[in-house]
């Protein structure tokens, strides 16, 4: 007869961590233990053999997160479901684990809700834990900041200084004629600067192209 429960295994390379969370699992009664690996490597092996529905994956074995690689492997080529596990809350780590399949990812801390997220990864509806979704909205919030900084430096470096000026004066308030008269040049001459600046920014009119670029910093 079959033993039912859920399939887990445990991977590794910390003999007394290991050694604690098999203790804490075995507890479970509806939670199996089919196996551990202390590498990577070792953990795509066994994954080929065993099977397995949930996996438990160390990030950091010898001194490298090489569980990311493994993970990826071995959603690659199993149905288990991987749940990271690290005892640091990097958030590199944690979008490149996501990145590699992992349905969820665990600060080894918070190890008395391990059981309830090899239940829910086993139930496909895992849910990211709060503090993990935290660090990812930071990077989220980031990354856009990042990219906002890149395209307006981009628009920047398409302006010239004379477009720059000319929009400054939009943004407060100066008229075509004043701008003309402002740096001793024809209406003609500015309606072409701000042709060009809104061929560059886009927009339906100099005052919405300089609020764009005010609101890029741009100004």
């Amino acid at each position: 007869m079959e033993q039912s429960g859920i399939r887990v295994v445990i991977v590794e390379d910390d003999p007394d961590w290991l050694r604690g969370l098999q203790s804490y699992l075995q507890k479970e009664p509806d939670i199996r233990l089919v196996g551990h690996a202390s590498s990577g490597k070792a953990a795509v092996e066994l994954l080929e053999k065993t099977e397995a529905d949930v996996v438990l994956m160390d990030i950091m074995m010898s001194d490298s997160p090489e569980g990311i690689w493994a993970a990826a492997e071995i959603v690659k080529c199993s149905g288990a479901r991987v749940i990271m596990l690290s005892s640091m809350e990097d958030k590199e780590l944690i979008f490149d684990a996501f990145k590699a399949g992992a349905v969820d990812y665990m600060v080894k801390s918070n190890f008395t809700e391990i059981p309830q997220a090899i239940r829910s990864a086993y139930a496909n509806r895992s849910a990211i834990h709060p503090s993990v979704a935290a660090q990812m909205r930071e990077e989220f919030r980031r990354l856009k900041q990042l990219e906002k900084e890149m395209r307006a430096k981009e628009l920047k470096n398409l302006l010239t200084p004379t477009e720059i000026q000319v929009l400054d004066l939009i943004d407060k308030g100066h008229t075509q004629t004043q701008i003309a008269d402002k740096f001793v040049i024809s209406i003609r001459t500015v309606k072409v600067h701000v042709g060009n600046i809104l061929k560059k920014l886009g927009g339906k009119s100099s005052k919405e192209a300089a609020q764009k670029a005010k609101d890029m910093g741009i100004l």
